[in-house]
């Protein structure tokens, strides 16, 4: 089960059409989906859980915590739409396009996929992009 979960003002229009997206990219890569919960909330939020449990004093656009069990997906997700908005503007996209970018990273991270080297990262960029055509094709 996804479930989409807000500290902040931001609500995700169309939940449904995300929930379905998400589930179907868990199945293209061979995993079963368990309990995903997606927590949208602002920079000082996701700052903090950065600090408490990871000690790092950055901001960031996301940071899971991976629950995985066996082929069994499951974790939270926080999402800081502050980021993804600054981001958006950074990389020259449209919102829309950067949080279903940071959507399906998110979820990637627990079917195995790194991004701390180059290489890792040139193969999740590969498959977020995959996995975002799958939304545009399925929701027109």
């Amino acid at each position: 089960m996804i479930s989409f979960n807000y500290e902040t003002q931001f609500i995700l229009e169309n939940e449904s059409a995300f929930e379905d997206w998400i589930s179907r990219i868990i199945v293209s890569e061979g995993f079963e989906e368990g309990e995903i919960n997606y927590v949208f909330c602002d920079d000082a939020y996701l700052h903090k859980i950065n600090m408490e449990y990871l000690n790092h004093d950055t901001l960031t656009d996301i940071i899971s915590f991976d629950y995985t069990v066996g082929n069994l997906l499951q974790g939270d997700i926080f999402v800081s739409v502050e980021r993804v908005t600054d981001n958006a503007k950074d990389f020259k996209v449209s919102f829309d396009e950067e949080l279903k970018r940071v959507l399906s990273h998110g979820v990637l991270h627990y079917c195995g996929y790194k991004d701390k080297s180059p290489d890792d990262e040139a193969i999740m960029r590969k498959k977020e992009d995959e996995k975002i055509k799958m939304f545009h094709v399925e929701h027109k």
